[in-house]
């Protein structure tokens, strides 16, 4: 995601309703959830998150950035924490002292861009952003390094880490930091979209491999990955498009499979892909920004998976992205991607 700039902390009686009178709680979500992402250190749930402290960091931003309040996060202590989970590989963990991994150095490239960053990577950091790029995950086998070196060049996908798991997420988490970082010309880019095309199912869809089951996160990971490497003309639009749009249940939300219960961070999932080919009207956005609505805390900021629920970063800056998606009153624009 990319969304334009904003400052300084949300008004107090900043919202913005729907024509149907359901207000998005901008003022809630951004002073007393998401400007408090790394100040709860005495709470327990914070310590009980710290493997996805990294992402959840990403996250926070992400939804500020697109509410309009990028500033409500100290960006100096955004850059420093994301530096003390570096490794003198190049790589990032979750937090300092976690193993590194490619979807935290995703989310730690995709911080540092939208901090407009890079040179203090380049300065403060172990490396820079080649060493990122091309870091040695493991010391003993020098020749595997997480950016570039986690793919497999004879079928094209990544592994997550040097202990071998593959997925299409991880396909995508590399092509999206490289792509950042202006080095996809370090990996076998052909291979990675014929691996893309191996994982497609009857249904149009995409799962983590090739015959998984299809997936609405996975489609996203497939669909993304081809729009970075601009072969989105390999994809049957129609047939993915009339598998996405089954996604939504009667009362507006989005689910990630067949049979399963909506969740509002299919707002992203799905409407992102829907919107890479072009078929974003295939689904009734009405109903699906009154449903997305209905998951917040109106006491506490915050979107939870659905009404009720408990709130989260995670499905917070999901939920305000599917808005943007949804071209929604005072919400900044956002890349599909």
């Amino acid at each position: 995601m990319s969304s334009p700039s904003g400052s300084g902390m949300a008004g107090s009686t900043t919202s913005t309703t729907t024509p149907q009178g359901l207000g998005l709680l901008t003022a809630q979500h951004v002073n007393e959830f998401l400007a408090q992402l790394l100040q709860q250190k005495d709470e327990l749930e914070y310590w009980l998150t710290e493997h996805l402290r990294l992402n959840g960091l990403y996250w926070g931003l992400t939804a500020l950035h697109l509410l309009g309040y990028p500033d409500a996060l100290s960006r100096k202590d955004a850059i420093a924490f994301v530096l003390s989970c570096q490794h003198e590989s190049g790589g990032f963990g979750a937090a300092p002292g976690h193993d590194a991994h490619l979807l935290y150095t995703t989310s730690a490239v995709q911080i540092i861009v939208m901090l407009d960053a890079l040179s203090e990577l380049d300065a403060q950091g172990k490396g820079g952003c080649r060493k990122v790029a091309e870091y040695d995950e493991w010391a003993a086998n020098p020749t595997s390094t997480v950016v570039a070196g986690l793919q497999d060049r004879n079928t094209g996908t990544f592994a997550g880490d040097e202990w071998g798991e593959t997925d299409t997420r991880f396909l995508y988490a590399a092509l999206n930091a490289l792509s950042l970082l202006d080095l996809l010309s370090l990996v076998d880019v052909d291979r990675a979209v014929a691996h893309i095309q191996n994982c497609a199912n009857f249904d149009g869809a995409y799962g983590v491999r090739p015959g998984a089951e299809s997936h609405a996160g996975q489609v996203f990971a497939c669909v993304g990955a081809l729009s970075i490497c601009k072969r989105l003309d390999l994809i049957d639009r129609d047939r993915l498009a009339g598998w996405l749009s089954e996604r939504q249940l009667d009362n507006g939300g989005l689910n990630g499979r067949p049979e399963k219960v909506e969740d509002v961070c299919y707002s992203w999932w799905v409407l992102s892909s829907l919107a890479m080919i072009g078929r974003l009207d295939w689904i009734d956005k009405e109903k699906l920004k009154e449903f997305i609505l209905s998951c917040q805390d109106p006491k506490t900021g915050g979107l939870a998976d659905r009404p009720g629920d408990m709130v989260d970063v995670f499905h917070t800056v999901f939920g305000i992205a599917g808005l943007s998606l949804l071209g929604f009153p005072g919400v900044q624009s956002v890349d599909p991607r």
